[in-house]
Protein backbone atom coordinates (compact mmCIF):
# COMPACT_ATOMS: atom_id res chain seq x y z
CA UNK A 1 0.00 0.00 0.00
CA UNK A 2 1.23 3.50 -0.81
CA UNK A 3 3.39 2.73 -3.86
CA UNK A 4 2.29 4.57 -6.99
CA UNK A 5 1.29 2.22 -9.79
CA UNK A 6 3.19 3.96 -12.59
CA UNK A 7 4.30 1.85 -15.57
CA UNK A 8 7.49 3.23 -17.10
CA UNK A 9 7.04 1.05 -20.18
CA UNK A 10 3.71 2.68 -20.98
CA UNK A 11 5.49 6.02 -20.98
CA UNK A 12 8.43 4.66 -22.96
CA UNK A 13 6.16 3.31 -25.69
CA UNK A 14 3.85 6.32 -25.83
CA UNK A 15 3.27 7.74 -29.32
CA UNK A 16 1.05 10.76 -28.57
CA UNK A 17 2.92 12.46 -25.70
CA UNK A 18 -0.34 14.23 -24.87
CA UNK A 19 0.22 14.53 -21.11
CA UNK A 20 2.70 17.39 -21.59
CA UNK A 21 2.01 18.36 -25.21
CA UNK A 22 -1.51 19.50 -24.31
CA UNK A 23 -0.45 21.19 -21.06
CA UNK A 24 -1.05 24.96 -21.14
CA UNK A 25 1.81 25.67 -18.76
CA UNK A 26 4.66 23.18 -19.22
CA UNK A 27 4.41 23.26 -23.05
CA UNK A 28 6.75 20.45 -24.06
CA UNK A 29 5.99 18.94 -27.44
CA UNK A 30 6.61 15.50 -28.84
CA UNK A 31 9.57 13.44 -27.75
CA UNK A 32 10.86 16.22 -25.47
CA UNK A 33 7.85 15.83 -23.22
CA UNK A 34 8.16 12.07 -23.25
CA UNK A 35 11.84 12.32 -22.30
CA UNK A 36 11.04 14.61 -19.37
CA UNK A 37 8.37 12.23 -18.04
CA UNK A 38 10.84 9.34 -18.26
CA UNK A 39 13.43 11.39 -16.36
CA UNK A 40 10.87 12.04 -13.62
CA UNK A 41 9.93 8.36 -13.47
CA UNK A 42 13.60 7.43 -13.05
CA UNK A 43 14.08 9.88 -10.21
CA UNK A 44 16.06 12.41 -12.25
CA UNK A 45 15.56 16.17 -12.18
CA UNK A 46 13.27 17.76 -14.75
CA UNK A 47 12.07 21.23 -15.65
CA UNK A 48 8.52 19.88 -15.29
CA UNK A 49 8.98 19.56 -11.53
CA UNK A 50 9.36 23.34 -11.33
CA UNK A 51 6.91 24.52 -13.99
CA UNK A 52 3.84 22.37 -13.24
CA UNK A 53 1.11 24.51 -11.63
CA UNK A 54 -0.87 21.46 -10.39
CA UNK A 55 -3.94 21.84 -12.61
CA UNK A 56 -4.36 18.02 -12.84
CA UNK A 57 -4.99 18.21 -16.61
CA UNK A 58 -2.29 15.69 -17.58
CA UNK A 59 -4.23 13.03 -15.67
CA UNK A 60 -6.99 13.47 -18.26
CA UNK A 61 -4.65 13.86 -21.22
CA UNK A 62 -2.81 10.57 -20.58
CA UNK A 63 -4.54 7.97 -22.76
CA UNK A 64 -2.85 5.14 -20.87
CA UNK A 65 -4.21 6.10 -17.46
CA UNK A 66 -0.62 6.11 -16.19
CA UNK A 67 -1.04 8.92 -13.64
CA UNK A 68 1.58 11.46 -14.78
CA UNK A 69 0.42 14.11 -12.32
CA UNK A 70 0.56 11.79 -9.33
CA UNK A 71 4.11 10.94 -10.38
CA UNK A 72 5.08 14.61 -10.68
CA UNK A 73 3.62 15.37 -7.26
CA UNK A 74 5.38 12.43 -5.61
CA UNK A 75 8.78 13.18 -7.14
CA UNK A 76 8.55 16.84 -6.19
CA UNK A 77 8.20 15.84 -2.56
CA UNK A 78 11.04 13.32 -2.79
CA UNK A 79 13.33 16.04 -4.13
CA UNK A 80 12.25 18.62 -1.56
CA UNK A 81 10.78 20.97 -4.14
CA UNK A 82 8.37 23.25 -2.29
CA UNK A 83 5.48 24.56 -4.35
CA UNK A 84 4.06 26.92 -1.73
CA UNK A 85 5.73 28.82 1.11
CA UNK A 86 6.32 26.62 4.16
CA UNK A 87 4.01 28.59 6.51
CA UNK A 88 1.08 28.17 4.08
CA UNK A 89 1.88 24.49 3.63
CA UNK A 90 1.98 23.92 7.40
CA UNK A 91 -1.28 25.83 7.87
CA UNK A 92 -3.11 23.69 5.30
CA UNK A 93 -1.71 20.41 6.60
CA UNK A 94 -2.81 21.30 10.13
CA UNK A 95 -6.22 22.44 8.87
CA UNK A 96 -7.05 19.03 7.44
CA UNK A 97 -5.69 16.88 10.24
CA UNK A 98 -8.24 14.23 11.31
CA UNK A 99 -8.42 14.93 15.04
CA UNK A 100 -12.10 14.46 15.80
CA UNK A 101 -13.61 17.59 14.26
CA UNK A 102 -16.54 16.21 12.31
CA UNK A 103 -20.31 16.10 12.12
CA UNK A 104 -22.65 13.33 11.01
CA UNK A 105 -26.37 13.25 10.34
CA UNK A 106 -28.84 10.40 10.67
CA UNK A 107 -26.71 7.86 8.86
CA UNK A 108 -27.95 5.21 6.46
CA UNK A 109 -26.07 2.81 4.22
CA UNK A 110 -26.10 5.49 1.51
CA UNK A 111 -24.88 8.90 2.63
CA UNK A 112 -23.72 12.26 1.33
CA UNK A 113 -20.12 13.26 1.83
CA UNK A 114 -19.66 17.00 2.31
CA UNK A 115 -15.93 16.45 2.62
CA UNK A 116 -14.55 19.52 4.31
CA UNK A 117 -16.65 22.11 2.45
CA UNK A 118 -18.96 24.08 4.78
CA UNK A 119 -20.92 25.61 1.87
CA UNK A 120 -22.61 22.27 1.28
CA UNK A 121 -24.30 22.55 4.66
CA UNK A 122 -26.36 25.44 3.27
CA UNK A 123 -26.74 24.30 -0.35
CA UNK A 124 -27.85 20.71 0.19
CA UNK A 125 -31.53 20.93 0.99
CA UNK A 126 -34.96 20.77 -0.60
CA UNK A 127 -36.59 18.25 -2.95
CA UNK A 128 -33.37 17.30 -4.69
CA UNK A 129 -31.97 15.61 -1.59
CA UNK A 130 -35.14 14.40 0.15
CA UNK A 131 -34.41 10.73 -0.46
CA UNK A 132 -30.97 10.80 1.21
CA UNK A 133 -30.92 13.65 3.73
CA UNK A 134 -30.30 13.91 6.62
CA UNK A 135 -27.71 11.16 6.04
CA UNK A 136 -24.38 12.96 5.66
CA UNK A 137 -20.84 13.21 6.97
CA UNK A 138 -18.76 16.38 7.23
CA UNK A 139 -15.34 17.24 8.57
CA UNK A 140 -11.67 16.34 8.62
CA UNK A 141 -12.36 12.70 9.51
CA UNK A 142 -13.96 12.31 6.07
CA UNK A 143 -11.80 14.80 4.15
CA UNK A 144 -10.28 13.09 1.08
CA UNK A 145 -7.04 15.13 1.34
CA UNK A 146 -6.61 15.29 -2.45
CA UNK A 147 -6.01 19.02 -2.06
CA UNK A 148 -2.48 18.20 -0.95
CA UNK A 149 -1.64 17.27 -4.53
CA UNK A 150 -1.69 21.03 -5.10
CA UNK A 151 1.01 21.31 -2.44
CA UNK A 152 3.17 18.44 -3.68
CA UNK A 153 2.57 16.35 -0.55
CA UNK A 154 1.42 12.88 -1.54
CA UNK A 155 2.81 11.60 1.77
CA UNK A 156 0.00 13.39 3.62
CA UNK A 157 -2.61 11.78 1.38
CA UNK A 158 -1.10 8.30 1.71
CA UNK A 159 -1.07 8.67 5.47
CA UNK A 160 -4.58 10.06 5.90
CA UNK A 161 -6.68 8.53 3.12
CA UNK A 162 -6.65 5.02 4.66
CA UNK A 163 -7.85 6.60 7.92
CA UNK A 164 -10.73 8.22 6.03
CA UNK A 165 -11.64 4.88 4.47
CA UNK A 166 -11.63 3.26 7.89
CA UNK A 167 -13.87 6.00 9.28
CA UNK A 168 -16.47 5.33 6.59
CA UNK A 169 -16.26 1.58 7.29
CA UNK A 170 -16.79 2.05 11.02
CA UNK A 171 -20.05 3.86 10.30
CA UNK A 172 -21.30 1.01 8.14
CA UNK A 173 -21.68 3.21 5.06
CA UNK A 174 -21.99 1.22 1.83
CA UNK A 175 -22.46 4.00 -0.74
CA UNK A 176 -20.99 7.50 -0.62
CA UNK A 177 -22.39 10.32 -2.75
CA UNK A 178 -19.44 12.67 -3.26
CA UNK A 179 -20.39 16.34 -3.41
CA UNK A 180 -16.93 17.40 -4.55
CA UNK A 181 -14.98 16.13 -7.55
CA UNK A 182 -11.86 15.75 -5.45
CA UNK A 183 -13.57 13.26 -3.14
CA UNK A 184 -14.85 11.24 -6.07
CA UNK A 185 -11.42 11.43 -7.70
CA UNK A 186 -9.80 10.29 -4.46
CA UNK A 187 -11.97 7.20 -4.25
CA UNK A 188 -11.99 6.22 -7.95
CA UNK A 189 -8.57 7.37 -9.20
CA UNK A 190 -6.08 8.30 -6.49
CA UNK A 191 -6.76 5.46 -4.05
CA UNK A 192 -6.51 2.73 -6.70
CA UNK A 193 -3.34 4.36 -8.10
CA UNK A 194 -1.67 4.01 -4.69
CA UNK A 195 -3.15 0.63 -3.81
CA UNK A 196 -5.51 1.94 -1.12
CA UNK A 197 -8.67 -0.10 -0.67
CA UNK A 198 -12.02 1.67 -0.98
CA UNK A 199 -14.61 -0.16 1.20
CA UNK A 200 -17.72 1.45 -0.30
CA UNK A 201 -19.25 2.39 -3.65
CA UNK A 202 -18.41 6.01 -4.63
CA UNK A 203 -21.18 7.90 -6.45
CA UNK A 204 -20.56 11.23 -8.15
CA UNK A 205 -23.25 13.72 -7.21
CA UNK A 206 -23.91 14.46 -10.89
CA UNK A 207 -25.09 10.86 -11.24
CA UNK A 208 -27.28 11.30 -8.19
CA UNK A 209 -28.71 14.64 -9.41
CA UNK A 210 -29.58 13.27 -12.86
CA UNK A 211 -31.47 10.40 -11.30
CA UNK A 212 -33.35 12.74 -8.96
CA UNK A 213 -34.22 15.15 -11.77
CA UNK A 214 -35.76 12.27 -13.69
CA UNK A 215 -37.78 11.31 -10.62
CA UNK A 216 -38.86 14.93 -10.13
CA UNK A 217 -39.39 15.83 -13.80
CA UNK A 218 -43.04 16.80 -13.22
CA UNK A 219 -41.87 19.49 -10.78
CA UNK A 220 -39.19 21.00 -13.03
CA UNK A 221 -39.81 24.49 -14.38
CA UNK A 222 -37.44 24.98 -17.37
CA UNK A 223 -35.24 27.97 -16.59
CA UNK A 224 -34.70 29.07 -20.21
CA UNK A 225 -31.43 30.82 -19.43
CA UNK A 226 -27.96 30.82 -20.96
CA UNK A 227 -25.13 29.64 -18.76
CA UNK A 228 -21.37 29.24 -18.96
CA UNK A 229 -19.74 26.43 -17.02
CA UNK A 230 -16.48 26.74 -15.09
CA UNK A 231 -14.86 23.33 -15.06
CA UNK A 232 -12.68 22.73 -11.98
CA UNK A 233 -9.21 21.16 -11.98
CA UNK A 234 -10.48 18.36 -9.77
CA UNK A 235 -12.83 17.05 -12.47
CA UNK A 236 -9.74 16.03 -14.47
CA UNK A 237 -9.56 12.99 -12.18
CA UNK A 238 -12.96 11.74 -13.42
CA UNK A 239 -13.55 13.09 -16.96
CA UNK A 240 -16.70 11.05 -17.74
CA UNK A 241 -18.48 12.67 -14.79
CA UNK A 242 -17.67 16.15 -16.12
CA UNK A 243 -19.75 15.61 -19.24
CA UNK A 244 -22.83 14.76 -17.18
CA UNK A 245 -23.15 18.50 -16.52
CA UNK A 246 -24.51 18.91 -20.05
CA UNK A 247 -27.22 16.35 -19.34
CA UNK A 248 -28.16 18.18 -16.16
CA UNK A 249 -28.48 21.46 -18.04
CA UNK A 250 -30.69 19.85 -20.67
CA UNK A 251 -32.90 18.35 -17.96
CA UNK A 252 -33.67 21.75 -16.44
CA UNK A 253 -34.06 23.77 -19.63
CA UNK A 254 -30.70 25.53 -19.57
CA UNK A 255 -28.62 26.41 -22.62
CA UNK A 256 -24.89 25.83 -22.19
CA UNK A 257 -23.12 28.47 -24.28
CA UNK A 258 -19.88 27.80 -26.13
CA UNK A 259 -16.73 29.29 -24.68
CA UNK A 260 -13.04 28.92 -25.45
CA UNK A 261 -12.03 27.47 -22.07
CA UNK A 262 -14.43 24.57 -21.96
CA UNK A 263 -14.25 20.79 -21.56
CA UNK A 264 -10.71 19.51 -22.22
CA UNK A 265 -9.56 23.08 -22.89
CA UNK A 266 -10.73 24.36 -19.48
CA UNK A 267 -8.52 26.84 -17.68
CA UNK A 268 -7.61 26.80 -13.98
CA UNK A 269 -9.45 29.38 -11.86
CA UNK A 270 -6.07 30.65 -10.61
CA UNK A 271 -6.63 30.33 -6.89
CA UNK A 272 -4.14 27.52 -6.33
CA UNK A 273 -1.61 29.43 -8.40
CA UNK A 274 -2.08 32.38 -6.06
CA UNK A 275 -1.24 30.16 -3.08
CA UNK A 276 1.99 29.27 -4.88
CA UNK A 277 2.94 32.96 -4.92
CA UNK A 278 2.46 33.29 -8.69
CA UNK A 279 0.26 36.35 -8.34
CA UNK A 280 0.65 37.70 -11.87
CA UNK A 281 -0.22 34.33 -13.39
CA UNK A 282 -3.20 33.99 -11.06
CA UNK A 283 -4.54 37.36 -12.17
CA UNK A 284 -3.97 36.46 -15.81
CA UNK A 285 -5.86 33.16 -15.47
CA UNK A 286 -8.77 34.80 -13.73
CA UNK A 287 -8.91 37.62 -16.27
CA UNK A 288 -8.89 35.18 -19.19
CA UNK A 289 -11.63 33.06 -17.62
CA UNK A 290 -13.83 36.05 -16.87
CA UNK A 291 -13.37 37.66 -20.30
CA UNK A 292 -14.20 34.35 -21.93
CA UNK A 293 -17.36 33.95 -19.86
CA UNK A 294 -18.51 37.51 -20.55
CA UNK A 295 -17.91 37.15 -24.31
CA UNK A 296 -19.99 33.97 -24.36
CA UNK A 297 -23.15 35.95 -23.58
CA UNK A 298 -24.02 33.84 -20.55
CA UNK A 299 -26.41 35.22 -17.94
CA UNK A 300 -25.06 32.88 -15.26
CA UNK A 301 -21.77 31.16 -14.66
CA UNK A 302 -22.35 27.72 -13.15
CA UNK A 303 -19.75 26.33 -10.76
CA UNK A 304 -19.05 22.81 -9.59
CA UNK A 305 -16.15 23.53 -7.21
CA UNK A 306 -16.91 25.86 -4.26
CA UNK A 307 -13.34 27.19 -4.37
CA UNK A 308 -13.61 28.19 -8.04
CA UNK A 309 -16.88 29.87 -7.05
CA UNK A 310 -15.12 31.83 -4.30
CA UNK A 311 -12.24 32.80 -6.60
CA UNK A 312 -14.28 34.08 -9.54
CA UNK A 313 -17.82 34.71 -8.31
CA UNK A 314 -17.41 38.23 -6.95
CA UNK A 315 -15.47 39.31 -10.03
CA UNK A 316 -18.16 37.97 -12.35
CA UNK A 317 -20.85 39.92 -10.50
CA UNK A 318 -18.98 43.11 -11.34
CA UNK A 319 -19.19 42.11 -15.02
CA UNK A 320 -22.93 41.47 -14.88
CA UNK A 321 -22.76 37.67 -14.79
CA UNK A 322 -24.47 35.85 -11.92
CA UNK A 323 -22.41 33.09 -10.26
CA UNK A 324 -24.26 30.02 -9.05
CA UNK A 325 -23.41 26.50 -7.91
CA UNK A 326 -24.96 23.73 -10.00
CA UNK A 327 -26.91 22.46 -6.96
CA UNK A 328 -28.50 25.90 -6.54
CA UNK A 329 -29.32 25.99 -10.25
CA UNK A 330 -31.16 22.66 -10.04
CA UNK A 331 -33.06 23.82 -6.98
CA UNK A 332 -34.13 26.93 -8.89
CA UNK A 333 -35.55 24.71 -11.63
CA UNK A 334 -37.53 22.89 -8.93
CA UNK A 335 -39.11 26.18 -7.91
CA UNK A 336 -37.06 26.69 -4.74
CA UNK A 337 -35.51 29.92 -3.54
CA UNK A 338 -31.72 29.97 -3.41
Amino acid sequence: MGELRFNENLCLNCTTFDCLKKCKFVKLNGAKGNLEMLKIARGEDSTVLRTCITCYACEEYCEKGNHPFYLISEKREEKGIDIVPRPILKQWINLGEPVGRYKVGELREKTLSFGFVPEFLQWVKGKLFEDVMPSYVFGQEFFCNVAYLHFGRTSVIKQRLPIVMDNFSKLGIKEVICLHDECYGAFTSLAPAFGIEVPFKPIHYYEYILKRLEQLKDKIRPLNIKVAYQRPCSSRLSPPMHYLAREIFTSIGVELVDRVYQDENALCCGEVVRLQGLYDLAEELQRENIEDIVKSGAEYCVFNCPYCYAALGHKLIKKGVKPIHIIELCRMALGEEV
